[in-house]
This record gives structure tokens, sequence and C-alpha cells, in this order.
């Protein structure tokens, strides 16, 4: 192919493309299939990849995330952008109406308020070219690149010329952030909050390769500039905006307050069937030249308001408790109660958060509970009208098994009572992306979309099936095709020479670690010495408390665990210790050694694991027993107490001089 045929195919792809990115997360309407989608875009960066005069800022390809940022540059914004003033009641929306004195003749036009991150979005001659975030109003951050990955966003405007700057909203759909917080939970990480706060966070990554992951969208429902053309009204504005590529929010064109105030009501009631949440409503004069006139305060502009829905609480009879698994283990009670509606919603099940919660709130089957949902939380128990309490409500207690597998319960520190079980169905494919990490049995290409597939499929009951699954069950997955599926089981086959270190790590033991699974694997050097341990000899491992003994103690014999380990071992998978022990007489023996800050060239499980090896041992704080800090980048508090106690401090560079013993102590 030569390098014009290469240049009109590619202009062809670009253009399906973006059609294809508009019908689906602008229109909501998917026009092919994704394998066909990312075929297309395959063909794509194969082109540009081939042919480098190709790449341009605004291909479809880009959208996946460049290179890290080292920090975000300020942005003034050409246009001020304002916040809006809030009102509350119907009454509050009246005397806006009445403040504005007539100057909404031309009527009003009403908006879903979406609760996400305010963004500007600068084109010039149709290209995208800038995009910052509010800030104070009047200066923002550059989150560019981050935009970028958006794909409901258009990097080109066909056939606008001039400059172009909208406002408009980032967002997390509540599909993506569900799929998120499943994919966080599958991966052991944190869940995130709400939608509106991982909108926020996922627009500050200073990668944008994690940006492209969360699946963001934008909603753009003002103009702020445009040499192009001019407008009469609002609704003019948002037709244009929408004939241009950008999803814009559906608008309701009213004649008066009475009316915008019943449009305001059924949005709030109808609230569940937009993709992204929603706070309020948001209330604006038509008539661009009456706006124009009344002008802005100084926070805010005087054509305009948001109507906040206020939280509501609602009485509901609690008629049974019941407890769910989640995929981390944890027991968590819920109430189900009589249906009411709230925030837009049907409610029906309340959760009840822990046994902590519901003691403190004395929360019985057959009380009548105030129940709150304010705008899309969750629903929640605010309180018990006792008044209404029945004769001979009993107290709620937990389950001393698992309701998924029988398996004992335990309390942890955290108020949570979890289950012990190795293979518990619900934890499962929680449990199957643990064992595939990295840092445990490293088969790669086992994410956690796939993880979750095996489950549903019914082809894993435990981790341990892993090792006998056929490229016969795998090609009936899902985006599994015949390379894929012959490398999943080579990495399969590789990790069964993993070693007993990495092995007691897959298992998933609660508190039991990195740092712990490796001082067991060099203590014992067989899983099956393991078994006849005593608690002393564990407790007299560095750092290991009481309570880590127990868990892998109860692990162990439990009757799942030794299933597990037998299925394993039937499997090939290698139970001996294949690590070395730490050296003697290496550069950290008899060392403490504590790591703070980021370092460059090696992770901190790396780092450790090569203290180790020359005699060393890693600690977390630093005392006056620490004999070195291993100081990295943002180095903190740890950095500090050291130089106070005067313990000596090395960076990255002396740290490798050390390991390849070409330096002195």
């Amino acid at each position: 192919m030569t390098e014009g045929q290469a240049g009109k195919r590619a202009a062809q792809l670009r253009a399906e493309l973006e059609a294809h990115n508009r019908s689906y997360y602008v229109l909501d309407s998917p026009s092919i299939p994704d394998y066909e989608y990312d075929a297309l875009m395959r063909e794509l960066s194969g082109l540009e990849e081939a042919f480098p005069a190709l790449q341009r800022h605004d291909s479809p390809t880009q959208r996946v995330g460049g290179e890290a940022l080292s920090g975000f540059s300020q942005v003034r914004h050409a246009v001020p952008l304002e916040s809006l003033s809030d009102v509350f009641s119907p009454e509050e929306l009246f005397s806006f109406d009445a403040r504005v004195d007539g100057a909404s003749t031309g009527g009003y036009v009403v908006e879903p308020k979406i609760d996400g991150l305010s963004v500007s979005l600068e084109y010039e001659d149709g290209a995208f070219v800038r995009g910052a975030t509010r800030g104070d109003g009047a200066v923002g951050e550059d989150v560019t690149e981050n935009l970028k990955t958006i794909r409901s966003l258009p990097l080109r405007l066909e056939g606008s010329r001039g400059r172009l700057i909208v406002r408009g909203e980032v967002y997390m759909p509540r599909r993506a952030f569900e799929e998120q917080n499943r994919e966080r939970e599958l991966s052991g990480l944190p869940l995130m909050a709400n939608p509106r706060n991982a909108a926020a966070g996922s627009m500050r990554q200073l990668d944008p390769k994690i940006t492209a992951s969360r699946r963001l969208s934008v909603i753009v429902f003002n103009i702020q500039l445009c040499d192009e053309k001019s407008f009469v009204t609002h609704a003019e504005t948002l037709d244009y905006l929408s004939s241009k590529g950008f999803q814009v929010p559906p608008y309701t064109l009213c004649k008066n307050i009475s009316a915008a105030m019943k449009c305001i009501e059924e949005l709030g009631e109808g609230r569940e069937r937009f993709p992204y949440d929603i706070d309020g409503a948001v209330v604006k004069i038509d008539s661009l030249a009456a706006r124009a006139a009344l002008g802005s305060t100084s926070k805010a502009p005087r054509w305009a308001a948001a109507y906040k829905y206020p939280p509501e609480k609602k009485p509901s009879v609690v008629r049974e408790i019941t407890v769910s698994v989640g995929r981390t283990g944890v027991l968590t009670p819920k109430a189900v109660i009589d249906p009411v509606r709230l925030a837009g919603t049907t409610v029906t099940n309340v959760t009840l958060h822990n046994i902590d919660f519901i003691r403190e709130k004395d929360i019985r089957v057959g009380d009548t509970i105030i129940v709150r949902k304010a705008g899309e939380i969750i629903p929640e128990a605010l309180e018990v009208d006792f008044s209404k309490r029945p004769e001979g409500a009993e107290p709620f207690v937990m389950p001393e098994t698992c309701p998924a597998c029988g398996s004992k319960v335990m309390r942890d520190d955290e108020a949570a009572v979890r289950c012990t079980g190795a293979e518990c169905p619900a934890q499962l494919a929680r449990n199957l992306r643990h064992f595939a990490s990295r840092d445990a049995m490293d088969i790669e290409g086992l994410g956690a979309a796939l993880s979750e597939a095996l489950v549903e499929s019914g082809l894993i009951r435990s981790p341990a099936d892993l090792y006998f699954l056929n490229k016969d069950d795998l090609m009936q997955l899902e985006r599994m095709g015949e390379r894929s599926t012959e490398n999943l089981i080579a990495a399969a086959e590789k990790s069964k020479q993993a070693g007993l270190s990495r092995l007691l790590f897959a298992f998933g033991i609660r508190n039991i670690g990195q740092k712990a699974s490796r001082q067991l694997a060099i203590r014992f050097r067989k899983l099956d010495r393991l078994f006849s341990a005593a608690e002393e000899e564990l407790l007299a491992l560095p750092d290991f408390g009481e309570t880590m003994a127990k868990s892998l103690l109860s692990w162990l014999s439990s009757d799942q665990g030794r299933h597990m380990i037998e299925r394993l071992k039937s499997a090939g998978v290698c139970m001996d210790c294949l690590e070395e022990a730490p050296a003697s007489g290496g550069a950290f023996e008899g060392m403490t050694v504590v790591l703070t800050g980021t370092l460059p060239s090696f992770s901190r499980a790396e780092a450790s694991k090569l203290i180790e090896a020359r005699g060393g041992k890693v600690s977390s704080s630093v005392s006056k027993k620490t004999s070195m800090v291993l100081a990295g980048e943002d180095a903190g508090s740890k950095l500090t107490k050291a130089r106070e106690l005067g313990v000596r401090i090395i960076t990255e560079e002396e740290f490798m001089k050390l390991i390849d013993m070409e330096g002195s102590l």
C-alpha cells in the first residue's frame, strides 16, 4: 500500500470511527458490535504506525491516552465560567422570577443539572485545541489530554471555522461507575464513592491512560464564544451544538415560571431515566438579548438559577433483614421494606452497613424506619419510629456461617464480618482475579472481565480450576480468540512454577500479605510443613502477629482451603519454595531498612525483595532501631523522622551501588 492509498483509507477509517463514537456515546444507539469497532481501530493504528506522516492529533487513536503528565498548567478562561445561584423551593423559584422583572417574556429553558465536573472546551477552525476545568471560574487547569480520551467529545467539528468555546460537564455514566467499582472490587482496590467524585478524580489523573480507562462522557450546555454565527435564543445554541456532534442535555421550553416549576417536578420524578446523576434542574431565560441586559452579579448570572432537589425522607416498614456476601467476603445486612417512592425511584431495599450500625439504630424486623435518598445515593435508614414498634420484635443477630457457602465467619478490626471460605462462590471472581495478579501467580491475560466471564459461565468454581481449562472451554467465551486462549493456557502452565511465596499470597488469606508470605516460604520451604506448624512457631517470625497466625491456621484447616490445595497439587502446581533464602553476609546483613517515596527504577516490592535477599529486613516505620532509610521522590514524614533520629538516608543511586556490591557500608 502506498502512502497515498494509506492516507485515503485512514481518512475513511477516522470518519467511520467518529460516526460510531457519536452513535454509541452521544445518541446511545450502537451502530456496530464492539469487536468490529476494535478491528477498525486496530487497522487505523496500524496505518498510522506504518506511515507516521498520517498521524493527527485529532485521530480517534489518540483517545487511548498519551504519555503521563508531570502536572497541570493553568489556563485563564477567555469567558469566565460562572456558578449558578441555588434555589431550594417553589417559593424561592418564584422569587427568582420576580427579580428578573419581566425579562422572561420569551420564556424559560429547563434542563437537568448534571452532577459532574464543569469544563470549558475550545475549538479553532473545527479542531479541538484546549480544555480546562472550571477552577475558580477565572482560571482553571489544562486537562486537554485527558479530555481527548472521552469518546463523546468530538475532536473535530466538520465545516466549522473561527473560534468556538463551549461549556460542559464531564460525568461518569452510572453504568460505567458500576462497572468501574466491580472491576476495582475484583482487583482489591478501594471503591469509588459516587459518580461525581469518580469523574472529578478521573479528570485529574496525570496519566491520560488511566482517564481513558474510566469511560467518562461529557455533555455540553452552553456556548461561551462563537465566531461562526450569532444566535437569538439559548434553545438555538443547543440545537446548533447538537448538529455539530456534541451531546447536549434534553431541554424543555416553558412559557412562564409556573410551567418551569411543573417541568422541574417532572424531571425530579423521572430522573432514573437519565444515564447520569442529576442533583437538580437548571432554569435559564431563553432570550440571549434579555440575558445580556440582566448581566451578572460578582458571582453568578442574574438570568439563571439551579433548583436543587431536597433529600426526600419517608417512613416504611422493615419486613425482613437479609444478609448478602460481597466479593471481598464481607457480610452486609440490608432491610427489605415496603415499597416507597424516593428521588424518582421505587425503593424496596435499604442498606444497613454492618452489625454495629444495626445495634446503634436498634433496627428490628417490623419496625417503621425513616428512609432517605439524597440525589442518587444508596437509600439509607435514618432512624426508627419506636412509637410504632410491634410487640415481640427481636434484636437482629448476624449469622455465624456464610449464607453463600456455609463457612465460618469472623469479625475483623473494621467492624466487618467476613466469610473465611477459600472457595466461597460469592467471592470467586474477586479471589480468581487476585490469584492471577502480578504479585501472586502472575497469569498474564486474566483480567477482571475474563475473571467474571469464567465465573458466570460456570467453568470456574475455584481458582484451582484454572489449571484444568482447555482450549474448547475458553473459546466459547466472548472475545476469546485462538491466540488469546493459547496465551492464557501457556501463562497458567508457566505459573505452576511461581513458588511457595507467590502461592501463599495468591490464596488471599486475610492479613497475610506479600511480606508475610515470603517469610513463611523461607522459614518452612514446603507447604505441607505449614499444616503442622504451631502458633508459637509462626509468632516467632519477625512482625508476625497473633491475628495473622490465627488467620493462616484457620484457612489451612478449613475444608475449602484443603480442597483447593489438593486440586492445585493434582494440577501440578509446585508447593515447594523455589526462592533463595536471604543471603548471609549480604550488603544489608542484619539491617532494618525503611522505604519511603517513589523509586524511579524499582517498585516497592522489588526493592524489598533485593534487600531481603541480601540479608536485610524491611520495616514500615522509622525508629531508633532503623539502620537505613531508602528515600525516593516525594518522600514524606518517614524521611523527616529519619533526619530527626539521625538515621542514615540513601538515594536510589546509592542503593543500586550497594546491591551491585560496588560500594561499601
